[in-house]
């Protein structure tokens, strides 16, 4: 049994090396992408949960 969990952070340890980690400049590039999108999202949510309340307002 320990040797199975031994082994197992060995593998781990071997993966991790093969990772390619991003440079800060892509980090940041990314980083910015999420949040514009994430902003764009929101803004069209509201939007529609607008329309939808003036619609039920209309109905009811």
């Amino acid at each position: 049994m320990k040797e199975k969990i031994i082994n197992f952070f060995n593998d781990v340890v071997k993966e991790m090396k093969k990772v390619t980690w991003p440079t800060k400049d892509e980090l940041k590039n990314s980083t910015k992408i999420v949040v514009v999108v994430c902003l764009i999202i929101a803004v069209l949510s509201y939007i529609v949960d607008m329309g939808i309340t003036q619609v039920f307002k209309g109905i009811f």
